[in-house]
């Protein structure tokens, strides 16, 4: 019996001992283990994301940005020499107002003309149609043909919609009337002469000029023939 208890005892000191040494591991386990174990979705860092400037910081529907912050100016000013920097509107042969400007960006050809005259104008067009016709597609593409009347009172926007169907203009033609003002004003830009006669026709310079996007004299041919490979010349060095 004394030696069931002695047995028992030594027993019981070996299973407690066996325990206080697995308590003292188990720290050292948890330890070990943690950093192996996933971290949960919302504890994820955040992206690093670059400081923004506070006056450039993105806002929901805000009516106007800061100045640091402003998109550039949507179209910088005419040259001195840009023929667009005059501010006279002109009608086109749709009835709507025109102003030379909104040709920027875009290779001009330009003719005055009167939608009446018998001899000079239709030569004119003819060169230009012709002029068109010898561009290479690129470029003609993006040329426009212009016809600026000196007839203020009889080529009025319907009168120059006629004239448009009568010579078989496509859409790259802008056919521009305009009061007297912005007519002189033009011709003078251009160094066109013209008068009215007696009979209700015009003398004046036969001048087809090239401009460039910004509206710049680039090139001039002067008469009624010949000249349209260096004018054509002249549009496609443009591209």
């Amino acid at each position: 019996m004394k030696t069931h208890r002695i047995l028992i005892t030594a027993a019981f000191a070996l299973l407690c001992r066996s325990l206080l040494a697995g308590d003292a591991a188990a720290p050292a386990r948890v330890n070990t283990l943690l950093p192996e174990e996933p971290k949960p979705a919302c504890c994820a860092p955040a992206p690093k994301v670059e400081k923004k400037d506070a006056c450039c910081a993105a806002e929901p529907k805000v009516a106007a940005k800061d100045a640091c912050c402003a998109a550039p100016a949507d179209a910088a000013p005419f040259s001195a020499a840009s023929l667009y920097q005059t501010d006279v509107a002109f009608t086109n042969d749709a009835g709507k107002a025109f102003r030379l400007g909104e040709l920027r960006g875009r290779p001009v050809v330009l003719t005055m003309f009167f939608a009446s005259c018998g001899y000079a104008c239709p030569l004119l067009v003819t060169d230009m149609q012709a002029l068109r016709a010898k561009l290479p597609a690129e470029v003609r593409e993006r040329a426009v043909f212009v016809l600026v009347s000196f007839d203020v009172e009889r080529d009025t926007p319907a009168a120059l919609a006629t004239y448009r169907a009568q010579r078989n203009l496509a859409g790259d033609w802008v056919l521009l009337h305009g009061d007297d003002d912005a007519v002189r004003e033009l011709a003078a830009l251009l160094g066109v002469k013209y008068k009215q006669e007696a009979a209700g026709g015009f003398s004046h310079s036969n001048l087809i000029t090239v401009l460039n996007g910004e509206g710049e004299v680039v090139h001039q041919r002067t008469g009624l023939k010949g000249g349209l490979d260096e004018t054509a010349a002249a549009l496609t060095a443009m591209r």
